[in-house]
């Protein structure tokens, strides 16, 4: 059967063939009515718009590029998860670049990289979303780019973030209302600034119920199931009546779990554990992890979107925090019960 071309869409919606071009590429000015009858034709004949001729006739490459530098295989899953399904939607391809943050060459490494990409802009994630070193050679590149969570420089780019000392207020709250007051918590590097949100959210909110900082018994990871195995056996050695602890992720919530094991404390008659991502991990301890739902993959759908609009020449404004909720499962019970 023969593909569908450009000529085919055209025909098919009523329009000339540059009018299907300017909807390919996500154009200003188009009448709604003219895009949608676009739109449907494209998606009843199945047409896949050829990369390399739309490159060539717009001067763009119709590549995203996307920014790592997270060790949580969850976080990196769905981040890839809504960037791959918003470049797919808008006819984008997606290059996955890989960067080590904490080297001393980590400028020498982007320079490099972005001299060997032609990329129509990049979607950073944390920690690289505050790495002046990162930002200073995409704006030396004249590269575009959203961050997503960043904690650093407001107003240097468009940002995606979850409202997190709002989440981490509801988290205290439902631990609260069970009647805990001994509390640890597990943060994660100090680099990351969703990890400072959810240790600041979680102190302030404590803080507002008559609780002190030094009340809290604090240890620190790295967003890795291993680093909660070993934060977890901090706490709860240096502090055995802790009756809850939240951890920054969901990752570090299950290594609590295998600490808390190896000590001999049940989850959750004798310790209340609460994570945050809503990951799959949540699902595969026992009990299952009560947890935060943070819309990752969602924000990263929209920071690709954000930044194609952008990069059309579309009025932008910047994205409102996303809203996170708690999944109550089994891993946080009453005090005592």
């Amino acid at each position: 059967m023969r593909k569908a071309n450009i000529a085919d869409v055209a025909l098919r919606a009523g329009v000339s063939t540059k009018s299907v071009s300017r909807v390919l590429n996500d154009e200003p000015n188009v009448r709604p009515q003219m895009r949608a009858k676009i739109e449907e034709a494209i998606e009843a004949l199945g047409y896949k718009p050829d990369l390399a001729a739309r490159s060539l006739s717009s001067g763009r490459s119709f590549i995203i590029g996307l920014l790592f530098d997270n060790p949580s295989p969850n976080y990196t899953m769905k981040v890839l998860q809504g960037t791959l399904d918003a470049c797919h939607q808008a006819g984008y391809q997606l290059v996955i670049e890989n960067v080590d943050t904490a080297s001393p060459t980590i400028g020498q490494a982007m320079e490099a990289m972005l001299q060997h990409r032609r990329m129509d802009g990049m979607v950073v994630t944390p920690p690289a979303t505050d790495s002046p070193a990162v930002l200073d050679a995409l704006e030396r590149a004249n590269l575009p780019y959203v961050r997503i969570a960043p904690n650093k420089f407001p107003g240097r780019s468009m940002t995606v973030s979850a409202d997190d000392q709002a989440a981490v207020s509801d988290v205290v709250r439902h631990l609260w209302n069970l009647g805990h007051r001994r509390f640890g918590f597990v943060g994660g590097p100090a680099s990351h600034g969703a990890s400072m949100w959810r240790h600041d959210g979680f102190f302030a909110a404590l803080a507002e119920r008559g609780v002190e900082p030094g009340e809290i018994q604090e240890a620190e990871g790295d967003f890795t199931f291993t680093s909660g195995i070993g934060a977890g056996r901090q706490l709860l050695r240096a502090e055995p009546r802790l009756t809850a602890i939240f951890a920054a992720n969901d990752d570090m919530a299950a290594g609590i779990f295998t600490a808390a094991a190896q000590l001999g404390i049940k989850i959750p008659d004798m310790l209340s554990v609460v994570g945050f991502d809503d990951s799959w991990i949540a699902k595969s301890v026992w009990p299952e992890l009560t947890t935060m739902h943070q819309p990752i993959a969602e924000m990263a759908h929209i920071a690709v979107r954000t930044l194609i609009a952008s990069r059309n020449g579309k009025a932008v404004k910047e994205p409102a925090p996303q809203n996170c909720h708690l999944i109550v499962r089994g891993s946080a019970g009453p005090v005592g019960q």
